[in-house]
């Protein structure tokens, strides 16, 4: 026996009788710890002792909710919205003592209570409640099941992406109490719209305008967007915006800040870390703060009374999920607005053909300033086509002919200059030698290319080309359109040597650069803003953007364009703009307009009579060539449904990170797209997910994937 054990048996000291008790306790505690394995003859809960519960499995023949029984002792806890562990997988046939029993612990949600169960059999027990804080509210739940019907996705999936995980800490913090509204905000810079001032006033009267907005160029955009988030919370309702990241998240957060002050909005950002982000996204449920500002997670934010929603540069690809089912921000916003008879704005500086069809079919009212305004905000627009390049010593010299030479030199004498670079790895696609129309299939419009340098072939439907010729002038010669290089931003420290270089892209993204003469190079997407904006701006090798073997590739290059040239100063302050690109195409006159809601109108135009996206709804299948037709002869497509393809999908590089899209290394795997006509939808998502499930609960060997409107089709 140890000194202590001889000390504390002393008769004065009473020890016995204490161990005697916490001996005691602790087998008291412990009982509590054995009941949720299975709580076999525990007590049920008196009242709505069914608790209906969606667990954790993202695979589509388990999306349904599934009843389990309530313990008595979970009663008070075991409340709609909680987070649960249940027991899963157990079999019918184990059952003891009336309670099914067995099977692996699982995380679900419970999503009601209820006095009976349709379930004729026993029922499993709760096994516990992981934490009383309500996280799954019915608005919620009523919009992740709408998207997980409309991108043939589970419901769990969507939770995934929905609520963050959960953090003890974080929960056992109290929110702060929320601030009284606002007043209305002035108008402020809206006044440079027709019916800016109108949206505003709608918002604070609590409306629901749904508008399309075409910002200005220029540094005041995120003050606007402000001032429409003060507008709807002094309605007394709330606001949610959605950007393509933290930088841009970050500048709409200062405009906030200084236009409403602390307190009253919310950043939700990957950047902020698990524990403040969750602490945060607690408070935005609990209705302490009704405005958060985030990135393309936040589309979910459970804000309290919605009263706004507005997204910020749709096409950017950040706003769509690279995880199953991967839902865009925009289809997520416009059903939020539907269902929650919200405000709905979809701005940037430039136009996606999808905002043009919401402006198209009525759905939305444009927002846009008058040519007069516009030509005051805009930098001058100059262009510099190929065959000026040709016979231009100096772009022979150093890749920069002598228009874009000069408007350096200018501009480097009153502050920064801008240099757009496009990324490397662009795949050239085939055009017309003579006028550069993109060479397309007659069956079904898709773009041809020539793998083997030799024969045509559709990047869609997978037929030969054999006697193509240019539909616009009639010519049989195609050429490849050339791809961007690094070159060019190698050799201007060279040209300037006098100038510092400043370089901004994928690797170190810059937020932002003093008002000081300097070139900066920058990728599309990561150009840094420039204090009282850029002298001027290079967009170089435009050829490489609108070379994308892409449906898209004309938009997405105005869009880039449009972003950096937006940095720069208007023409009344000597702000001016070079491209490098052919001047007669469309995207290019588009630029030198500022009319990129004309280009989309257009573009929206030809997709209509040629059955494109977004007039028709289009599926992407993959998988390997067996599954793949197996998945298509099964699938009950609506009539109307034309597949294209199927044609071989490129695998993931070695060493890169791989997309869902991608076969994996050493496979070879197939694509077909699945289009049907407009308002068919979902029927077409519909289909195919119910072949889905029915495959996946038969076993379905090869992996088969699906992803409803994908954004990039070739």
């Amino acid at each position: 026996m140890s000194s202590d054990n001889e000390r504390s048996a002393e008769p004065d000291t009473g020890a016995p009788e204490q161990l005697a008790l916490i001996r005691e306790t602790m087998r008291k505690a412990q009982v509590p710890r054995a009941k949720p394995r299975t709580w076999r003859g525990a007590a049920l809960a008196k009242e709505l002792p069914v608790a209906r519960v969606l667990v954790n499995k993202g695979v589509l023949h388990l999306d349904q909710y599934f009843d389990y029984a309530v313990p008595e002792e979970l009663d008070a806890d075991a409340q709609p919205g909680v987070r649960v562990r249940v027991r899963f997988g157990a079999g019918g046939r184990n059952v003891r003592g009336g309670r099914r029993e067995g099977g692996g612990l699982i995380d679900g949600f419970l999503i009601e209570r209820r006095a009976e169960s349709d379930y004729q059999g026993a029922l499993a027990a709760l096994a516990y409640v992981v934490s009383p804080e309500p996280v799954l509210g019915p608005e919620l739940l009523a919009l992740s099941r709408a998207v997980a019907d409309r991108y043939a996705g589970s419901l769990a999936d969507v939770l995934q992406l929905a609520v963050p995980p959960r953090n003890g800490r974080a929960e056992s913090k109290p929110s702060p109490d929320p601030l009284p509204p606002p007043a209305p905000p002035e108008s402020g810079s809206w006044e440079r719209y027709g019916q800016g001032p109108a949206f505003l006033r709608a918002l604070a009267e609590g409306g629901a305008p749904r508008a399309v907005w075409t910002a200005l160029p220029g540094p005041r955009w995120p003050e606007e967007m402000a001032r429409a988030v003060a507008a709807t919370l002094a309605s007394g309702r709330g606001a949610l915006v959605v950007v393509p990241d933290g930088r841009v998240a970050a500048r709409v957060d200062t405009a906030l800040t200084g236009l409403l002050g602390e307190g009253r909005h919310t950043l939700l950002t990957a950047d902020s870390g698990p524990e403040k982000r969750y602490r945060q996204w607690l408070a935005v449920r609990r209705g302490s703060v009704r405005a958060v500002v985030g990135t393309r997670a936040a589309m979910f934010a459970p804000v309290a009374d919605l009263g706004l929603v507005v997204i910020w540069d749709d096409g950017d690809s950040s706003h769509s999920d690279d995880n199953a089912p991967f839902p865009h921000v925009r289809e997520v916003l416009e059903l939020r607005a539907a269902h929650g008879r919200c405000g709905f704005l979809l701005g940037g500086t430039s136009c996606t053909v999808e905002a043009a069809q919401l402006v198209e079919t009525g759905w939305a009212l444009p927002l846009s300033a008058d040519r007069e305004q516009l030509r005051s905000a805009a930098p001058l627009v100059r262009t510099v086509g190929d065959g000026e390049l040709a016979r231009d010593g100096a772009a022979r010299s150093a890749r920069l002919p002598s228009l874009a030479w000069q408007t350096v030199r200018d501009g480097l004498r009153t502050g920064p200059v801008l240099v757009q670079v496009p990324r490397r790895g662009y795949a050239p696609r085939l055009a017309c030698e003579r006028c550069r129309t993109p060479a397309r299939c007659r069956h079904c419009a898709g773009p041809l290319e020539a793998p083997d340098q030799q024969d045509l072939d559709c990047a869609w439907c997978g037929r030969a080309e054999t006697s193509w010729h240019c539909e616009s002038c009639g010519s049989f010669r195609l050429r490849a359109q050339i791809v961007g290089a690094r070159r060019t931003a190698e050799e201007l420290g060279r040209a300037f040597p006098a100038v510092p270089v400043r370089t901004s892209g994928r690797d170190h993204i810059l937020d932002a650069v003093p008002d000081a003469p300097a070139l900066v190079v920058s990728t599309p997407g990561a150009e840094p803003v420039a204090e009282g904006g850029y002298a001027a701006a290079l967009l170089l090798d435009g050829w490489a953007m609108l070379g994308r073997p892409d449906l898209r590739a004309g938009e997405e290059a105005l869009r880039r364009w449009t972003s950096a040239a937006s940095l720069v100063r208007g023409q009344g302050e000597g702000g001016t703009v070079v491209i490098v690109a052919e001047p007669t195409l469309r995207a290019v006159q588009a630029l030198v307009r500022w009319d990129p809601a004309g280009y989309a109108r257009r573009e929206l135009a030809e997709r209509a009579e040629l059955g494109f996206p977004p007039v028709s709804r289009m599926a992407s299948v993959i998988g390997p060539a067996e599954a793949l037709a197996a998945f298509l002869d099964a699938a009950e497509l609506p009539p109307e449904a034309q597949i294209l393809g199927p044609v071989p999908v490129p695998a993931a590089e070695p060493g890169r990170p791989r997309r869902p899209w991608d076969a994996p290394p050493g496979e070879t795997w197939e694509r077909a797209l699945v289009r049907v006509e407009p308002g068919r939808g979902a029927a077409l998502a519909a289909a195919l997910k119910t072949a889905q499930a029915a495959r996946m609960a038969r076993g379905g060997g090869d992996p088969v994937r699906i992803r409803i409107d994908p954004p990039d089709i070739g």
